[in-house]
């Protein structure tokens, strides 16, 4: 115990993905920590290839916007700032749900986006983490194997150019993304299997990017949401979201059997037969600054390391290291931060080189990616092959039940609240059964449902003018 009074911990952060970054600040305050990354980071907001996935459209949930400014104060007003938008929800978007319902755009409401490019998010998010005075970053160090024994995990081996190095720490975190190789470096130290269950409904990707059309550029324009129906397969859904420097990102879906292709002479006919052509018609004036990019790693797959009968002390995994979800979601960076948060709370309480905190703050992390887990299997577990076991019963109970919660609160504003609470990872599931909810579902008055996209003729002007 002297000791740990005298010398400041150690940590390293495997990673400088979004997960890493929010892992470092979580530390910051407990530790001296290094961030061990495998490429040479850009100086702005510029691609990487560590993050091919960032070319995609990706907003940032309320309760994502929440945790960022919890651990990292001024980022987002910096998002901000440099381009990025906070989104009313539903008051700045028109969206459809699963089920095909649109909601009304109810305005009034406290639930925000983060929408922005994918590279000035990260870029912003490391100028504020690498300020922190007790962070480092290593950069081009690629990660080989975990040092130490399955009782206690005491750094890591890694290599930089055609060097390898040992780097000892108190603490290793893993947040490498779904390409994660903890399990096997686990196994290597005499650690059990960890459990997995993979969820996938074949879900590609397709993205191009355009200037914004006609007069849109420098105005509030909606953010446009189709989202595939999964009791319609092959589903298909699209979104268009407009961000910094006057573009939209526009994402096409479709799972197996319906998927959006790089061709270019494809990408519009596919946008306008998605149930509803409303992302193909405001598309037909907008020139491309850009050529496709598509993905097929959009698979839930999750790995259950809370449950593993015995943990090392010194080792922690976080983000999507331990669960990846279907990207259409949206929850993975909420999830991330969500996490870090988690264990900057469990080590308020409980000394980083303790004995059982490691484990402890692996159950910590564990609880916002259940959360998460749940609302992303509930839909995707339904489409065919997604799974090897059909959906429990739970699921199915929770899915009928998150329809009629929809129907709910694309007519009523109290409803909606409590349906966002939940969408947006910031209550848990256990909302949609409050009188809030339950209340009109039950003995509404309900308002017949829209018979199409809540767009404004005006709206629809400006992109074709």
């Amino acid at each position: 115990m002297p000791d740990i009074a005298r010398r400041r911990p150690t940590a390293l952060v495997i990673g400088a993905s979004a997960a890493g970054l929010f892992a470092a600040a979580a530390l910051a305050d407990f530790a001296d920590v290094t961030i061990v990354e495998r490429d040479v980071l850009p100086g702005g907001p510029e691609p990487r290839r560590g993050v091919p996935q960032a070319r995609h459209a990706h907003l940032v949930w309320s309760g994502g916007v929440l945790a960022f400014e919890d651990l990292l104060p001024g980022a987002v007003d910096d998002v901000v700032a440099k381009g990025g938008r906070l989104v009313d929800i539903m008051g700045d978007m028109v969206s459809r749900a699963p089920n095909e319902v649109w909601f009304r755009r109810f305005t009034g409401g406290y639930h925000r986006n983060l929408v922005c490019s994918r590279d000035l998010l990260d870029s912003v998010l490391r100028s504020h983490v690498f300020a922190l005075d007790s962070v480092t970053v290593r950069q081009d160090t690629t990660v080989l194997e975990l040092e130490g024994t399955a009782r206690r995990v005491t750094g890591v081996r890694a290599r930089t150019g055609d060097d390898e190095v040992t780097l000892t720490a108190d603490l290793v975190v893993d947040a490498s993304g779904r390409g994660s190789h903890a399990p096997r470096w686990l196994t290597a130290l005499g650690l059990p299997d960890v459990t997995e269950r993979e969820v996938n409904a074949g879900v590609a990707y397709a993205t191009r990017v355009y200037r914004a059309p006609g007069s849109t550029a420098g105005t509030r324009f909606p953010l446009i949401n189709v989202q595939a129906n999964p009791d319609k397969a092959p589903g298909q859904g699209g979104i268009i979201l407009p961000v910094e420097g006057d573009r939209w990102i526009v994402t096409l879906s479709g799972t197996r059997g319906g998927e959006p292709t790089a061709d270019p002479d494809a990408f519009l006919p596919f946008a306008r037969n998605l149930g509803d052509p409303i992302i193909g018609e405001l598309l037909e004036h907008a020139d491309p600054l850009s050529d496709i990019a598509t993905t097929r790693s959009t698979a839930n797959r999750r790995r259950y390391y809370e449950k593993l009968s015995r943990w090392p002390d010194g080792f922690v995994v976080l983000g999507d290291a331990i669960a990846g979800y279907n990207p259409v979601y949206g929850h993975g960076l909420t999830v991330a931060a969500q996490c870090a948060l988690a264990v900057r709370d469990q080590l308020g309480a409980q000394h980083i080189t303790a004995p059982g905190t490691a484990r402890a703050l692996q159950h910590a992390a564990a609880k916002p990616v259940a959360a998460a887990w749940d609302l992303a299997v509930g839909q995707d577990a339904f489409y065919p092959g997604a799974s090897d076991t059909p959906p429990t019963a739970a699921e199915r109970f929770l899915a009928r039940f998150v329809d009629r919660a929809v129907e709910t609160g694309a007519s009523n504003p109290r409803a909606l609240a409590a349906l966002l609470d939940v969408m947006s990872l910031e209550k848990p599931a256990t909302r949609l059964f409050s009188p809030d909810m339950l209340r009109p579902m039950l003995f509404g008055p309900r308002r017949p449902p829209l018979e199409g996209p809540p767009i404004t003729d005006k709206e629809r002007r400006a992109a074709a003018s």
